[in-house]
């Protein structure tokens, strides 16, 4: 199969590139949520104008997540559309944006229709898509889809041979699974149930969970351990302050800044090995249309 270099080039292009983590709503300090919603669950009405805005302003990814099944108890509906039938909308309203999944989870899925789905939105978006992949973390949802959780790790492996055509011996003389694009690059979420050298063998680059510039040194330099110069991505959970002098307040998983502490943080990212980092906005206080024109206009050119 053809290598999977045109994504990963476009995503390191650049010291730092930015990008942002779908849904595009602020859905989690909202006041407005109609009682029948439950918490998690995004307000998608706008989504097609959010994501034209954001191509146009010159974000370099975005990045969608895999949420088969909505549980109360974990509270996190992602932006609610299936995974790939989502990317093959967004390859149709897009023009630019890299199109990134954070990330499918494989033991949950049929590898083949996953290698499948992957190769149709590689034809479709004319191979932008960045196929970010997980063994999964939410044991409620194994039964469900009849898969074993304590087996996700064998179950990944196997996956990942198949999108990767290492198992196509178990194709019959004639048989293809088509569309004939090219591959996506893998970036695994974690390790997926697998060793550190294994994740930088097979894959083609890492998500990283969200953390610290500090964090992120002693994550990158373990990447960089096993897998050399292959791409590293993280993501920040933000709330652009008004104030662009507003500094730096942590918060789980990221942090509430104006921007010219913002910019210093993604600096100190760039210097940790940060490759490129997506803006989660769920907690943003501010309208989303005003937020992304802020970092479009203002942060945007520094990095991306």
């Amino acid at each position: 199969m053809i290598s999977p270099t045109r994504p990963l080039d476009r995503l390191t292009q650049g010291p730092l590139t930015l990008g942002v983590e779908l849904p595009l709503d602020n859905d989690w300090v909202r006041t407005d949520r109609a009682p029948s919603t439950p918490f998690g669950v995004p307000d998608m009405r706008a989504h097609a104008e959010l994501i034209k805005q954001v191509d146009r302003l010159g974000f370099r990814a975005a990045w969608l997540r895999d949420v088969p099944l909505f549980d109360p108890a974990f509270g996190d509906a992602g932006q609610v559309f299936e995974l790939f039938t989502y990317l093959g909308y967004l390859a149709s309203h897009t023009d630019n944006l890299l199109l990134g999944t954070a990330a499918a989870v494989l033991p949950l899925r049929q590898p083949w229709l996953v290698r499948k789905a992957a190769a149709s939105v590689q034809a479709l978006s004319e191979d932008r898509l960045l196929l970010g992949v997980a063994s999964g973390d939410r044991p409620a949802e194994y039964p469900l889809f009849g898969e074993e959780f304590a087996t996700r790790g064998a179950a990944f492996r196997h996956a990942v041979d198949v999108i990767k055509g290492q198992a196509d011996d178990a194709l019959r003389e004639g048989q293809a699974i088509l569309p004939a694009a090219t591959r996506p690059p893998l970036l695994s979420a974690g390790l997926s149930q697998q060793t550190p050298e294994w994740i930088g063998r097979e894959m083609d680059g890492w998500l990283a969970y969200p953390g610290t510039p500090d964090d992120h040194i002693r994550r990158a330099a373990l990447w960089r351990q096993v897998a050399g110069d292959k791409p590293y991505v993280s993501f920040i959970h933000l709330n652009l302050e008004e104030d662009p002098h507003a500094p730096v307040r942590r918060h789980r998983f990221g942090l509430s800044s104006g921007r010219l502490a913002l910019m210093e943080e993604l600096s100190a990212m760039q210097n940790a090995g940060v490759n490129h980092i997506g803006f989660h906005l769920r907690r943003n206080r501010r309208p989303l249309t005003e937020t992304l024109e802020e970092l479009g206009r203002e942060v945007l050119p520094h990095f991306s």
